[in-house]
């Protein structure tokens, strides 16, 4: 005997985690305002599960300069471990944690600072 299944019923929901269209277009607005100073050459989006990142390449076969990060709500992130949990986005560079908080404008002041020399 044959029953009528609703495909609707038994289709995942997706189970990645993504960027608004507001977030992705100021995302890329800084991004085109540091490739037209000569600073970015390239960029990578990955969607996972638990985390989306925009990451920055100053050459496309190098490691990312920056990871812009947005976190799910719970578990563990395979980005920076539980203590990247304490905020909603975060901004790493070579893996070490530059900004966190709640609001994505929030933590991309930290490339509004101005660069300073630290010499040893």
């Amino acid at each position: 005997m044959t029953s009528v299944v609703r495909l609707s019923d038994h289709r995942r929901k997706s189970p990645y985690l993504h960027f608004t269209r507001p977030e992705l277009n100021r995302l890329l607005g800084l991004y085109a305002a540091r490739v037209s100073k000569g600073e970015w050459r390239d960029y990578a989006i990955h969607l996972g599960s638990e985390a989306a990142s925009f990451m920055v390449f100053r050459h496309s076969q190098e490691n990312p300069l920056f990871v812009i990060s947005k976190l799910s709500a719970g578990g563990k992130s395979r980005t920076r471990g539980p203590n990247a949990r304490n905020g909603r986005y975060v901004v790493l560079s070579r893996e070490r944690k530059l900004s966190q908080g709640h609001s994505l404008d929030d933590v991309l002041a930290v490339f509004d600072r101005p660069i300073r020399l630290v010499s040893s």
